[in-house]
């Protein structure tokens, strides 16, 4: 017996190495094959081109804005095509017919200026303000009165009427002087002055002619302007003239003055026909006007 056992203990180790070393070769085969695999896959990638027709993908983008008319229509993108049935439905080739050129549009009287149009371009269209041509002469300007109203927001001082005129409230204007209204008229006279209301020109003469323009809007409907005089003043320019109106009439006349403001100032009188006797006072605010200091 024990003879036998002993011998139960010598051939137990061994049999246990040899089964270790069976599983050790398994796990070895096993790996190799794996390796060899990769390899294999690294080889076709390495190896293999890529197809001809292969394409980077890329972030997916909005169809290309439409061409405008009036030029030719862009190729399409291939990016732009969502699969080849919709591409075989398009036209083989497909022209877009460029749009007839917009007509010039005239600008009209009291309306904002037509596209393309200047400012002194529509005043030239505008059939109620005729050219101002060397025949308009100067006119010859009394001595400015001592008595004074400060616009200070135009930078100007302007003569204070006398009666019958009177101070009246402003607005929408910086400062308004007004005639008494005539018995059975719904037109008196007025003098007012503001920071220029329309867009300073290169030339100060320019800048009046648009002034004198803007005035219309504060006369009847159908006002129409003949100039009587224009000049220069000391850093502006004056322009005197008549406005009709059916049967009726106004004399009035506009001075722009750079007061030093951001801004020129302008300064606007217009007495009526029912109101004559006061067209001299016309001059006066011609002559009057000047740089508030």
């Amino acid at each position: 017996m024990r003879t036998a056992t002993k011998a139960r203990t010598l051939i137990s180790p061994p049999k246990r190495s040899r089964i270790g070393d069976i599983r050790m070769r398994v796990v070895y085969r096993g790996l190799a094959v794996a390796a060899a695999v990769a390899a294999a896959a690294v080889a076709v990638v390495v190896v293999l081109p890529s197809e001809p027709d292969e394409v980077v993908a890329g972030p997916v983008t909005a169809p290309p804005a439409a061409q405008p008319s009036s030029g030719p229509s862009a190729p399409a993108s291939p990016s732009a095509s969502a699969s080849p049935s919709s591409s075989a439905s398009a036209p083989p080739s497909e022209t877009v017919t460029p749009a007839a050129p917009a007509a010039q549009v005239t600008p009209t009287p009291g309306t904002s200026l037509a596209p393309g149009y200047t400012a002194m371009e529509a005043l030239y269209a505008d059939p109620r303000v005729p050219k101002l041509t060397a025949k308009v002469k100067r006119m010859r300007l009394p001595a400015p009165s001592r008595r004074v109203t400060k616009d200070r927001r135009s930078g100007l001082a302007v003569p204070k009427l006398p009666k019958p005129w009177k101070t009246y409230g402003p607005a929408p204007f910086t400062t308004r002087q007004v005639l008494p209204r005539p018995r059975g008229g719904a037109v008196r006279g007025m003098f007012v002055t503001c920071p220029l209301p329309i867009m300073e020109q290169k030339s100060p003469r320019d800048t009046a002619l648009l002034a004198a323009r803007w005035t219309l809007n504060h006369h009847p409907k159908g006002a129409r302007i003949t100039w009587l005089a224009s000049q220069p003043v000391k850093r502006g320019w004056l322009l005197v003239y008549r406005v009709s109106y059916g049967k009726r009439s106004s004399r009035a006349a506009v001075v722009v003055v750079d007061g030093g403001m951001s801004k020129p100032g302008l300064a606007f009188v217009t007495v009526p026909d029912a109101q004559r006797k006061q067209w001299s006072d016309i001059a006066r605010v011609a002559s009057g006007v000047r740089v508030l200091g």
